[in-house]
């Protein structure tokens, strides 16, 4: 077979490596009564680590679960910004009458917009648009009269990252009440992915490829060429003990700050490189995964990565850590449930479930935009 040879691609969010990496990792930080179970799975969370990313390219409503633009609503630290999602949804949302090729703006009071999230909203809250059938409205709304009615999800066009976390945890904290070894792992595996995410500061920007900025290809850049380069040789991933986190909102929050806090270095250090780096040293044809693409030279990579000192590996850090927390912080809140009882018995897979993900990944169609 020939070298296939490709231009810039698209990758995940820390790259498939990189996010396994921090999966596998997070299983050391875990307290004797869950490390028998997780080591016993490692394989299962380091494996389906990349599901989500997969899932942007089967799933339509995948893509808002990776990223929140939280500048496009506010600035540090993010005052006006709802951090519960019910009040992000109705805030930032609106509902619309259509009425032959006219839409209509809607105005709502605060009770009726609760009452229209419970009976309307809730079940499909993380679509960008929900329909909205008019025995759900008040009755001042349905004598209108308009065709069809449905409410501009304004938030998810922006990213829902935090938002959808603290949902999943919510989903990994029954899974563990239950005992549900499959959803435990499942959960697990992608829980730690969304939380990975939300540790890259590209991933909390309008300009998450700096697209507004002239440094297309940044996001890739920084998130996956670095730490391919790097992390096997210099980082350690040696993070401690995973600890029970009392508030985890505020703690999914103050992740999501400290990475846009750090977005302006990230975005100034590479430019500040592009600028004083000879050009045509820059660039050059590398090998990743049994392909010949066109990236970031080492020498050049390296350059920007020791611009920025030990950020990378911090947030890698930081990640492995976060994940762990979660992990131990969900097994608390359910009750510590002895996980040694779902340690033996048949290996978990989901292959039918991973052969659909990947053959949508295979046919290269993603759905939302590319990183």
């Amino acid at each position: 077979m020939g070298v296939c040879l490709s231009s810039y691609s698209p990758v995940p969010a820390w790259g498939f490596f990189g996010h396994r990496k921090i999966n596998r990792m997070a299983v050391f930080t875990l307290p004797e009564d869950m490390l028998l179970f997780y080591k016993k799975n490692i394989d299962f969370v380091t494996e389906h680590a990349v599901d989500p990313d997969k899932r942007r390219y089967a799933t339509k409503n995948e893509f808002a679960r990776h990223y929140i633009d939280i500048d496009h609503w506010d600035t540090l630290p993010f005052p006006s910004v709802p951090r519960l999602y019910q009040d992000a949804i109705l805030k930032y949302g609106t509902l619309d009458g259509i009425d032959g090729m006219d839409t209509t703006h809607i105005e709502l009071t605060a009770e009726e917009s609760i009452e229209l999230y419970k009976n309307a909203l809730y079940i499909d809250r993380f679509s960008p648009v929900i329909s909205v059938e008019a025995e759900s409205l008040p009755e001042r709304i349905r004598s209108e009269n308009y065709e069809q009615h449905y409410y501009d999800n304004d938030i998810v066009n922006y990213g829902i990252a935090p938002y959808f976390l603290e949902h999943y945890y919510s989903r990994l904290v029954w899974a563990y009440q239950k005992k549900n070894k499959v959803m435990i792992l499942q959960i697990s595996a992608d829980i730690g992915h969304y939380i990975s995410d939300i540790h890259v500061p590209l991933h909390t920007t309008l300009n998450y490829n700096g697209q507004l900025t002239d440094q297309i290809g940044i996001h890739a850049f920084w998130e996956s060429r670095l730490p391919e380069l790097y992390s096997e040789e210099t980082y350690d991933f040696m993070v401690g003990k995973a600890e029970y986190i009392p508030d985890i909102r505020t703690y999914i929050w103050d992740i999501v700050s400290e990475s846009h806090r750090l977005l302006p270095e990230v975005l100034a250090k590479e430019k500040m490189i592009k600028e004083t780096y000879p050009e045509d040293q820059q660039f050059c044809y590398d090998e990743r995964l049994g392909r010949t693409i066109w990236t970031q030279c080492p020498e050049f990579s390296k350059a920007y990565h020791d611009s920025m000192g030990d950020m990378v590996e911090k947030r890698m850090q930081e990640s492995i850590l976060s994940v762990g927390n979660f992990w131990y912080s969900a097994w608390v809140e359910a009750g510590q449930p002895d996980l040694e009882l779902l340690v033996d018995g048949v290996e978990v897979t989901i292959e039918e479930q991973k052969k659909t993900l990947d053959a949508a990944y295979q046919k290269g169609k993603i759905y939302g935009r590319e990183h």
